[in-house]
């Protein structure tokens, strides 16, 4: 089943709630986009981490609330998704969200990732915030039950 190669790793105390029903989400992202569910890790972990990974494998000196490595192969969405607990935590607080919102927000973001989507112009910020809140509606709506 898809949802067998959907696991979530820890390194901090956080625990994401609803994580079933957020694996049966990533099914059906996929599956919309036309492909089938590789091996897909998520670790939640904290901001030193995240930069040292960002500064090792990216070249970036600067904390990030979410790093993609995809592994897809040809039509299987496959990677390792990597979140600062922190970050998510301080842009919750920020946005004014409960922090399982925001993590679910950045759980999607990575996901999207994977799928090909990018954020690196105006429009593309715009195209993969619209997804985010299509598919949060959606988790809400038909998975959160």
């Amino acid at each position: 089943m898809a949802c067998q190669k959907i696991k979530i790793f820890y390194d901090t105390s956080y625990r994401f709630r609803g994580w079933l029903k957020f694996k049966k989400l990533v099914a059906e992202l996929v599956k919309s986009e036309g492909k089938t569910v590789g091996e897909i890790n998520f670790i939640i972990t904290s901001d030193n981490y995240l930069l040292t990974i960002n500064k090792e494998f990216l070249n970036h000196n600067y904390f990030t609330d979410v790093i993609s490595f995809n592994y897809n192969s040809e039509n299987n969405i496959s990677g390792e998704i990597y979140i600062s607990e922190d970050t998510v935590r301080k842009n919750s607080s920020e946005y004014n969200v409960p922090v399982n919102n925001e993590m679910l927000r950045v759980m999607l973001h990575g996901i999207l990732h994977l799928a090909g989507y990018n954020d690196e112009t105006e429009t593309e910020k715009q195209e993969m915030r619209h997804l985010e809140d299509k598919w949060i509606t959606f988790f809400f709506e038909n998975c959160a039950n």
